[in-house]
């Protein structure tokens, strides 16, 4: 009587780079197939990132400090005036510097104080006045606008459905390849990625905006959507 033989199938996709660590540790078992895949799924953002600094220079840090907070202040007022909650934006520290001047020797010339400032959108059509008004002011530095993905948890169930997806076919192809058909799934393990930073940049100087009635630079443009990845190891059983 021949022995009964025992067959083990495993695929890894091409291109799909983890360390060691990262791999389950999947014992072989007979009559199984182990297939990895990567998936993903593109996502619109949902939120409006606006970040941007408070910086001021006087001849005492007192007198900094008190020109900073009017200038936070006038941001707080640009925010209302637009119908955004001052929540929405959220404060750093403020922090003093002594500025040096080194001729003929090192002295201090005056103090410097920063603060940067975060405000989230979820309304797109607030970006471009808001912006504006922050410009004709001219009391903030270095406007960088970008557009995130908050409310994540939706996308990264489709990457990983998508993911499951490309590993059962993967699996059901060396099944049949083989004269076997695929049975249940036995053990899955799954990762999921994002975008480590917000999308589409755009970085403004304050006076930018300051041309006669021009559109913001984003205006009636669509934001790159954001795209999540998971990867999927399964386990199915073969028949």
């Amino acid at each position: 009587m021949r022995p009964t033989r025992f067959l083990f199938i495993g695929i890894l996709l091409a291109g799909w780079t983890v360390s060691a660590q990262e791999h389950p540790a999947v014992n072989a078992q007979p009559n199984t197939v182990f297939a990895g895949a990567d998936g993903k799924f593109e996502a619109a953002p949902d939120t409006a990132v606006l970040q941007f600094s408070v910086s001021v220079q006087d001849e005492t840090s007192q007198a900094a400090y008190q020109r900073a907070t009017k200038n936070v202040e006038e941001v707080r007022q640009a925010l209302k005036s637009n119908g955004i909650d001052a929540k929405a934006a959220t404060v750093g520290f403020f922090s003093v510097q002594p500025v040096y001047d080194f001729k003929p020797k090192q002295h201090v010339v005056g103090y410097r104080v920063t603060t940067d400032i975060t405000l989230k959108l979820r309304d797109f059509s607030k970006v471009g006045p808001v912006t504006q008004q922050l410009a004709d002011v001219n009391v903030t530095e270095s406007q960088t606008l970008n557009y995130s993905l908050e409310n994540i948890d939706d996308a990264k169930d489709r990457a990983v459905e998508d993911a499951y997806r490309r590993a059962r076919n993967s699996a059901d192809t060396i099944a049949r390849a083989s004269g076997r058909t695929l049975g249940e799934l036995s053990y899955a393990s799954v990762d999921t990625f994002e975008n480590a930073r917000p999308v589409m940049p755009r970085m403004m100087h304050p006076m930018a905006a300051m041309a006669n009635a021009a559109p913001a630079p984003t205006e009636e443009f669509t934001p790159q959507n954001v795209t999540v990845t998971a990867h999927v190891n399964a386990l199915f059983e073969m028949k």
